[in-house]
C-alpha cells in the first residue's frame, strides 16, 4: 500500500489516537477509557449505547440487541480483519455494496463504496439497484432508511443491531401519537383547513428518526427533512400548516425557524413527559414550531467557551459547526451546515486556512488527514466520538461480509409494508423539497 495511504489513514484514526491516549503513549483526554474497549464488550450485559457522547443517555427497553460476535473476529489483528474484509468483497464483486457514514472510524471507512450522511448513503445505495445485500455501516435508523428506498430483493445489513441513535430514541411512535392527540385537543380538528387553506399543524421529523416516526408524517400530511435541507422543508411546511410540529432534535429546528425568522417566543419546547408538553393553550395557539424535548449528544457538547478559545489560540480561525449544535453555539459560530456543508467549506477553503470544526470527531480528524494544507481541529478538546457509530468495528464487517459469502444473511433490517408505504411517502415529499445551493462562508 502507497506509504501516504498509510500515513494519512493513521492520523484520520480515532481508535488509533485513542488507544495511545489510554497507553500515555500521547497527550490528550478522551470521555471514557471503555472506547479503548472492543465494542463487542458491550454486547452482552445490560442494554446500553455503549462508551462515547451517548452513554448517558437512557435506551429505551427493548432496543434491538447484538448477538455475541464469534471468537474469530474478537480476537484477529486489525490486519487480519481487514485482509479478511478484501478477501470477502473480492468474492462477494458486484453482489455488496458497502456505505460507510461520515461518522464511522477509519478503520471501516477504508472498505466503504460510498462514504456520506445518511442521505446521501441512501441515494447511493439506489445507484446499485443489481447488489444482493447493502451492508449500512452507520445506525438503525440510517439502515431502516435503506430498506425503504432499496429494491424489495436487497438486503440491508447493519454490522452491529446495537448501533441505534439516542436522539432517534427520544421521540418514539405513541409519545408522538400522544402528543398528536392533546394537538387536538387544543387546536380541534387536525384536518380542518382555515381561509388560506392550510392545517393546523404539519409534523416534520428529521431524517434521524425510526421508519415508525417517518411514517406518521406521511400519514398525517407531513414530510422528512435533513440538516441541509431543513430551511426548505419548513417553507414547504408553512405554506400548508399554521405551524410546524418538529421533532425529535429540538437544536436543528430552533436554528433553522430563527434563522428564518421565527421568534423564540413562538417556539416553545415540548417535553413528551408532561401535560401539553409543559406548555398553556395560549402558547401553543401562538406557536409557529413546537419543538421536541429531543438533542443529539454529540453535538450538545459543543460550548461558547470553546469557540471563545479557539480565536484565542488560533487567530483568524473560520470556526464551523452542525445545526445541531445549542442556538448559542451556532451563533457564535462564523457558520453552520451540515456535515456535507462542512466537507464542501474545507474543499473550497484555500491552503493554509484554519478550522475548528464542531462536529463528530471521526469526521473532523479524517479531514485533518486529508487536508494537511489546513490546519484543522475539533472545537472539543475531549476525544469522544458518537457512542453508537463507534459500535460498528471492522470485526462486524468482516463478519456480515463472510456470512454473505457463505449464503447466509445476518442482522438484516427491514420495515413492515404498513410502515414503509407513508414513510416513503414522507421521504418522497422530501426529495420534491429541493434546497437552494449554499454557499461555503466567507474566507474559508
Amino acid at each position: 500500500m502507497n506509504p501516504t495511504i498509510v500515513e494519512t489513514r493513521a492520523a484520520a484514526s480515532v481508535d488509533r489516537t485513542i488507544q495511545l491516549i489510554a497507553t500515555g503513549a500521547t497527550p490528550g483526554e478522551a470521555c471514557t477509557p471503555d472506547l479503548a474497549k472492543g465494542p463487542w464488550q458491550f454486547d452482552s450485559g445490560p442494554a446500553t449505547y455503549g462508551p462515547g457522547s451517548s452513554m448517558g443517555d437512557v435506551i429505551p427497553t427493548g432496543s434491538p440487541r447484538q448477538s455475541a460476535l464469534p471468537e474469530a473476529y474478537r480476537t484477529a489483528s486489525n490486519d487480519e480483519l481487514h485482509a479478511r474484509i478484501r478477501a470477502a468483497k473480492a468474492a462477494l464483486a458486484d453482489r455488496v455494496v458497502v456505505l460507510g457514514h461520515f461518522y464511522q472510524r477509519d478503520e471501516v471507512i477504508e472498505h466503504a463504496d460510498f462514504v456520506g450522511d445518511s442521505f446521501q448513503l441512501a441515494n447511493a445505495a439506489l445507484s446499485r439497484p443489481d447488489a444482493e445485500a447493502i451492508v449500512f455501516c452507520g445506525v438503525h435508523f440510517m439502515a431502516e432508511t435503506a430498506d425503504l428506498l432499496s429494491t424489495p430483493a436487497q438486503a440491508v445489513i447493519l454490522p452491529n443491531l446495537a448501533a441505534g441513535c439516542s436522539m432517534a430514541d427520544m421521540a418514539d411512535e405513541s409519545s408522538v401519537e400522544e402528543c398528536w392527540e392533546q394537538l387536538a385537543d387544543v387546536y380541534g380538528d387536525l384536518d380542518a383547513v382555515d381561509a388560506d387553506g392550510r392545517v393546523p399543524v404539519i409534523p416534520v421529523t428529521y431524517m434521524n428518526s425510526s421508519a415508525a416516526l417517518k411514517g406518521f408524517v406521511g400519514r398525517h400530511g407531513g414530510i422528512v427533512c435533513t440538516s441541509s435541507n431543513a430551511k426548505t422543508v419548513l417553507e414547504w411546511a408553512f405554506e400548508r400548516g399554521q405551524r410546524v410540529l418538529f421533532f425529535p432534535d429540538q437544536h436543528l429546528g430552533r436554528n433553522t425557524a430563527k434563522a428564518m425568522g421565527v421568534p423564540l417566543s413562538q417556539m416553545p419546547m415540548w417535553n413528551p413527559r408532561r401535560p401539553l408538553g409543559g406548555n398553556d393553550a395560549a402558547a401553543l395557539d401562538d406557536a409557529r414550531v413546537i419543538l421536541w424535548h429531543g438533542f443529539c449528544s454529540v453535538h450538545r457538547r459543543f460550548t461558547v467557551d470553546q469557540i471563545a478559545q479557539a480565536r484565542i489560540d488560533h487567530p483568524g480561525v473560520q470556526v464551523i459547526v452542525h445545526p445541531e449544535c445549542p442556538m448559542p453555539v451556532v451563533d457564535a459560530a462564523d457558520a453552520s451546515g451540515s456535515t456535507d456543508f462542512i466537507v464542501k467549506a474545507i474543499q473550497a477553503a484555500p491552503a493554509g486556512s484554519t478550522f475548528a470544526i464542531g462536529t463528530e470527531i471521526n469526521l473532523v480528524q479524517r479531514l485533518a488527514a486529508e487536508y494537511p494544507e489546513h490546519t484543522i481541529f475539533c472545537l472539543d478538546p475531549v476525544v469522544c466520538p458518537c457512542s453508537t457509530m463507534y459500535r460498528i468495528h471492522p470485526g462486524y464487517l468482516a463478519w456480515v461480509l463472510e456470512e454473505l459469502v457463505a449464503g447466509r444473511v445476518v442482522n438484516r433490517i427491514t420495515v413492515p409494508a404498513d410502515v414503509a408505504d407513508p414513510a416513503r411517502l414522507a421521504l418522497e415529499r422530501m426529495l420534491a423539497a429541493k434546497p437552494t445551493p449554499v454557499a461555503a462562508p466567507t474566507g474559508a
